[in-house]
């Protein structure tokens, strides 16, 4: 090349990020709301696993939850109401080693999305899937969400709901080739860390089933968890979420569970309170669906064309 010396070499220096480079949108979520935790979780774990930017998608469907592709510096996905789990899931079919993350809601998970929920667990491909459930509908204001307790007042239910509510982790307990399930709060931040960090390194689907604060909607809805620390489960053991000793002062009521137990882990999610707050469920040896579905992405156009004309000889008569 005319002007350069012909004996030059190109140093290319290892890329490093810092927490600004997966910080998008400023967030539109009240003061207060829960999700502003979550968020920042999440932007620290990329920024601490050192995630590709462009190689790290965020999906969502609709709700206040939601909003998180919006606010972090990566591809990002906004769907339709219910409807993140199969756009995640399509997502990760394709292009496997793209890092995955799910922000929904319960009313988005757990309601509409419901039957998505049930196949994507059982399908189990790679992806963390973080659940902000705040017991209410909160973007469309104040409907009664799945997991809305029995006697709070709704603008759907305005004498109080009526139904027991849905059970997010013995529900997904229940689903065949569930891999991990887990759940955490906003306001204790250490373990909320920890939750999504171990949930991330888990290769298959990751539910973390996060109580979430919505200071408009439902004020009431956690004071009791957060007044009364005994009305909380701190799940311990070596295979769970580990904490610091400082944080584990701040749970009177602990319990060691072997994460591998899965009836163990049902029967701690069941009663109402204590609430368990940590590891439930943890199995690495489920297949993950992507390893199959992905087989022949690479293939070129005539061996895709080649392999249709295969597949439609077989009716030909």
């Amino acid at each position: 090349m005319f002007g350069l010396k012909a004996d030059w070499s190109l140093d290319i220096k290892q890329r490093y990020f810092t927490l600004g480079d997966y910080i998008g949108g400023e967030p539109r979520w009240c003061p207060g709301c829960g999700d502003h935790a979550v968020l920042t979780t999440v932007q620290r774990i990329c920024r601490d696993k050192q995630l590709p930017p462009e190689k790290t998608v965020t999906v969502s469907g609709i709700g206040c939850s939601s909003r998180l592709p919006h606010y972090v510096g990566t591809y990002g996905f906004h769907g339709i109401h219910g409807r993140a789990l199969p756009v995640a899931c399509g997502i990760k079919s394709r292009r496997p080693e793209l890092d995955v993350w799910v922000a929904t809601g319960d009313g988005d998970c757990y309601s509409i999305g419901a039957g998505h929920w049930l196949h994507a667990v059982r399908y189990n491909m790679n992806m963390t899937v973080l659940v902000f459930d705040n017991s209410i509908y909160g973007l469309t204001k104040k409907q009664t969400s799945p997991t809305t307790p029995i006697g709070f007042k709704s603008n759907t239910h305005p004498q109080g709901a009526i139904l027991a509510p849905l059970n997010p982790l013995t529900a997904t307990l229940g689903i065949s080739n569930v891999s991990f399930v887990a759940q955490t709060i906003d306001w204790n931040p250490a373990h909320l860390y920890e939750t999504i960090k171990a949930a991330h390194e888990h290769r298959g689907f990751s539910l973390v089933n996060i109580i979430q604060r919505c200071p408009v909607f439902s004020p009431e809805a956690f004071k009791h968890l957060q007044e009364d620390q005994s009305n909380l489960l701190l799940l311990t053991h070596e295979k769970g979420i580990s904490v610091e000793k400082n944080i584990l002062r701040l749970f009177p009521n602990q319990q060691e569970h072997d994460p591998s137990n899965m009836s163990e882990g049902y029967d701690v999610a069941l009663p109402e309170l204590p609430k368990p707050v940590g590891m439930l469920y943890h199995n690495p040896e489920v297949p993950c669906y992507e390893d199959f579905s992905s087989l022949g992405k690479d293939m070129g156009v005539e061996e895709k064309l080649a392999g249709l004309n295969t597949a439609f000889d077989q009716f030909a008569i």
